[in-house]
């Protein structure tokens, strides 16, 4: 009698494990683009495409704020040398990605601070802390920045020292 009590314990058993296997699978259906790059273990994390848009604006020595899309650059008085046209663009794909103008532009002092927004992203990588990434234009990720997760705002802030392109990460 007590062998069809544990054939169906171990069947409702198996029927769990199929289940969770599933469900574990539908997360990590559609991660991000992952790269191992010079001892960077990150990945890029996966959004819903954001439209491309353009923005530029003028900041110099007294510093100043600059928004695109979800996303804003803050510029504290004393980073810049000089007065600066200083253009950002949305880069449209499966990452939140932004590219800065003049590239290679340098801060002094503690630098720019990036916030980027996720709000439009999914996957397995919204329970993990964001950074913001530094990337190539092939969105290998060449290192990541000192960045705070505003996890409740759905957004994180990166120190950055130079212009070039940036992502979210995990």
């Amino acid at each position: 009698m007590r062998q069809p009590r544990i054939l169906w314990f171990a069947l409702l058993g198996a029927l769990g494990v199929a289940a969770c296997s599933a469900d574990h699978t539908t997360l990590l259906e559609s991660p991000g683009p992952s790269f191992d790059h010079g001892g960077i273990d990150a990945q890029l994390l996966s959004c819903a495409p954001l439209p491309y848009s353009k923005t530029s604006t003028t900041i110099g020595p007294q510093g100043g704020v600059l928004s695109f899309g979800p996303h804003t650059l803050v510029v504290p008085q004393g980073v810049l040398g000089k007065t600066v046209t200083i253009t950002a663009e949305i880069i449209s794909g499966s990452a939140n990605s932004v590219r800065f103008s003049p590239e290679g532009l340098q801060f002094s002092k503690d630098g720019a601070a990036l916030t980027l927004s996720y709000s439009n992203c999914t996957g397995l990588g919204m329970l993990l802390p964001k950074q913001v990434a530094y990337t190539d234009e092939y969105l290998f990720i060449e290192y990541l920045v000192q960045s705070v997760d505003l996890l409740s705002q759905k957004k994180v802030t990166g120190q950055l020292k130079h212009f070039s392109r940036y992502a979210v990460a995990y």
